[in-house]
C-alpha cells in the first residue's frame, strides 16, 4: 500500500471481500463486510461501534441488494454517512454484474470525498408534484433522469418512490433541486 494514499477515518461498511479489495487499491481504509443481504445482528453491532467510535459510510453497490443493505443499516445504526456509485461507474470492463468491486480507484475516491450524510428528521421542501412536474416520476424519461439527478446531487440511483425519501433525507434544498434539474434541461436540450 502507498504510504501517499489518503486515510480514511470512518470505517467503511460493504458488501463483500472484492469490495474491500477494491477499496484498499483506492484508499487507506478499514471496512467490515455485510456478506450478502441478510446483514444478521453480529455485523450490525461491528457497524454501531465504528459509528460510535470512528463513524460509518455505508458504500454498497447500485443495485437493488445494494439498496437493501444500506436501508437494512441505515434502519438499525443512525448517523453514518453514504457514498454512491453511479451504475456506469460500478459496470466491469468485460463480464456480468455490478458492484464496487468493478469501480476506478478514482471513482472510489470520488464517492468517498462527496459521502453525505443523510438526516430522517429533514424538513420537507420538495414534494412529490415537484417531481412529477419535473419529468422524474412517470413519463417518457423518467428512469433516466433520475439517474442523471442522483448522479449531479451525489446521491445514488432510485426509483419513483424512493427519489422522494432520499432528496428528504439528505436535506436537498429547493434551490439545489432546480439548480440539477436546470443543469439536465440544458443537457437535454444539447443531445
Amino acid at each position: 500500500m502507498e504510504d501517499n494514499m489518503k486515510k480514511i477515518k470512518e470505517i467503511i461498511v460493504v458488501e463483500g471481500k472484492d469490495d474491500t479489495v477494491a477499496i484498499k487499491r483506492a484508499v487507506n481504509a478499514d471496512t467490515i463486510e455485510t456478506n450478502g443481504s441478510a446483514v444478521n445482528e453480529s455485523c450490525i453491532e461491528q457497524v454501531r461501534l465504528a459509528q460510535q467510535t470512528r463513524g460509518a459510510i455505508i458504500f454498497t453497490d447500485p443495485d437493488f441488494p445494494g439498496q437493501k443493505i444500506r436501508n437494512i443499516i441505515s434502519e438499525q445504526v443512525k448517523g453514518c454517512k453514504h457514498a454512491f456509485l453511479t451504475k456506469k461507474e460500478a459496470l466491469p470492463k468485460s463480464g456480468r454484474g455490478i458492484g464496487v468491486e468493478h469501480a476506478s480507484p478514482e471513482a472510489i475516491r470520488n464517492a468517498l470525498k462527496d459521502a453525505q450524510l443523510m438526516d430522517e428528521e429533514a424538513s420537507e421542501e420538495i414534494s412529490q408534484q415537484d417531481l412529477i412536474d419535473a419529468g422524474l416520476i412517470g413519463g417518457p424519461g423518467a428512469k433516466e433522469r433520475r439517474e442523471r439527478l442522483g448522479t449531479i446531487l451525489k446521491i445514488g440511483f432510485t426509483n419513483g418512490k424512493q427519489l422522494y425519501k432520499r432528496l428528504k433525507m439528505f436535506q436537498i434544498s429547493t434551490e439545489t433541486f432546480y439548480e440539477a434539474m436546470i443543469q439536465i434541461n440544458q443537457e437535454e436540450n444539447h443531445e
